[in-house]
C-alpha cells in the first residue's frame, strides 16, 4: 500500500509552508527527508499523517483519500512519531509503550507480548519500570519509537517519523535505524526527517530535498546526495566521495563568505 500526496501547498499566517509539494512513498522503501531549518519538513509529515489539512492538494492511502479514513482504522494503518511528544503524567516506560498497541485491539496478554518485544528491539529492557519523566532525551526518543512499533501491526502499512533519533548516542541512532530499515524490507513504505546526511545516505532508498516549502529534488539516494543538490540545498559548499559505494561527505563555507 502506498501514501501518496499531490500539489500539497500548506500557508501559515501570509506564509507559504509548503508549495505544490508531490511525494509517493511506495511499499518496501525508506525515504529520507533532508532540508534546512523552515523548508517545511515537519510541516510535510504532519500533512501526510493528517494531522493537519492542507489548503491545496491531496493524501490519498491506498485507495482512499486519508482524511476519510476513521481515526483508529487511521492509526492502524498508519504510525507516526512527531518532533514534540507531550507527557507529563509520571508513566512508566513499559505504559507509555503500551499505549501505541492501543489501535491494535488485542488482548491484555498478547498486548503485553507485542510491547515487550518493542522494548527489546530498542534495548529498553532495563528501562521498562523507570518514570519515563526521568529519561534523557534521547531515552525519551527510543521510548516513543518504541511506542511507534508497538502500534505496528498487520495492517501499518506507512511509518512517519520527525528527526526520531536527534538525541541518541550513535549506537542507538545506528539501532532504531535499523529497526526501520527492517520494517521497509518488510513492505512499509516509512519517511523519516534526519538531519544527519551519512545517515540518510546508510538507511535511505529514497531522499525527499526540501528548500523553502519546494521539492529541489527527490530520487535514488545516490541521484540526490550529489554535490550540487546538496550545496544548493544547504547553501554550502559540499563535497561527496563514495567509499565502497557508501557516500562519504565534507561541507563548508563558501570562500568569499564573511563571518562577523
Amino acid at each position: 500500500m502506498t501514501l501518496q500526496a499531490s500539489a500539497l501547498t500548506v500557508r501559515r499566517s501570509g506564509r507559504l509552508l509548503l508549495d505544490a509539494v508531490d511525494v509517493t512513498l511506495a511499499a518496501g522503501s525508506l525515504t529520507v527527508v533532508l532540508g534546512p531549518n523552515g523548508a517545511g519538513k515537519s510541516t510535510l509529515l504532519h500533512v501526510l499523517a493528517g494531522l493537519e489539512r492542507p489548503d491545496a492538494g491531496s493524501v490519498w492511502l491506498g485507495n482512499q483519500p486519508l482524511l476519510s479514513i476513521a481515526a483508529l482504522e487511521r492509526a492502524r494503518r498508519l504510525a507516526v512519531m512527531t518532533q514534540d511528544q507531550p507527557l507529563d503524567f509520571a508513566f512508566n516506560v513499559e505504559e507509555v509503550v503500551l499505549l501505541g498497541a492501543y489501535p491494535l485491539g488485542l488482548g491484555r496478554a498478547e498486548e503485553r507480548a507485542h510491547c515487550h518485544h518493542g522494548l527489546q528491539r530498542l534495548e529498553l529492557q532495563a528501562l521498562a519500570p523507570r518514570n519515563y519523566l526521568s529519561l534523557s532525551g534521547g531515552e525519551q526518543q527510543r521510548v516513543q519509537l518504541a511506542r511507534v512499533l508497538a502500534q505496528c501491526g498487520e495492517e501499518t502499512a506507512v511509518l512517519l517519523l520527525d528527526e526520531p533519533v536527534s538525541a541518541m548516542d550513535l549506537r542507538h541512532q545506528h539501532l532504531c535505524l535499523r529497526q526501520l530499515r527492517i520494517l521497509a524490507d518488510a513492505g512499509a513504505a516509512v519517511l523519516v526527517i534526519l538531519h544527519d546526511l551519512a545517515l540518510a545516505a546508510r538507511y535511505a532508498d529514497r531522499v525527499l530535498l526540501l528548500k523553502q516549502g519546494q521539492v529541489l529534488a527527490q530520487g535514488a539516494m545516490l541521484d540526490t546526495m550529489t554535490p550540487s543538490c546538496l550545496s544548493t540545498l544547504f547553501d554550502v559548499r559540499v563535497e561527496v566521495a563514495l567509499v565502497e559505494g557508501v557516500p562519504r561527505f565534507s561541507s563548508s563555507l563558501a570562500d568569499d563568505t564573511v563571518l562577523s
